[in-house]
């Protein structure tokens, strides 16, 4: 009949004791890891929304009263030469409604732009 130990766990015992705490600290580790990914997602998303909503307003905003562009230049004289090229009104209204989709401009702020674009 084999002995029976009593006390320290066998060869066998200490390797699966070592197997179960190697793989609960690679599970956390791994939980760990996948929560800073999602976290710095997260954040990256939010900067480029920040990003694209402040580009929208000024891009509405000189949509809106391109007058101050023309008044920081010369009197009298050509404004167009002070002014970024004109793009055509199909450009202008998907951008309008690209930046409504994606829910930068509020349906107030879509309507208004659009019917100052087509008048």
């Amino acid at each position: 009949m084999p002995i029976r130990r009593f006390g320290r766990p066998g060869l066998l015992g200490l390797a699966a004791r070592t197997a179960v705490v190697a793989g609960t600290a690679s599970a956390v580790a791994g939980g760990i890891d996948n929560s800073r990914r999602r976290r710095n997602q997260a954040d990256l998303e939010q900067q480029h929304y920040e990003t694209a909503q402040q580009q929208a307003q000024q891009d509405f905003a000189r949509q809106a009263d391109p007058e101050p562009v023309a008044a920081s230049g010369a009197t009298g004289g050509d404004t167009r030469a002070t002014q970024d090229p004109p793009s055509g009104i199909a450009e202008q209204l998907s951008e309008l409604s690209s930046l409504f989709q994606s829910g930068v401009l509020t349906p107030d702020e879509f309507a208004a732009a659009k019917t100052k674009l087509l008048a």
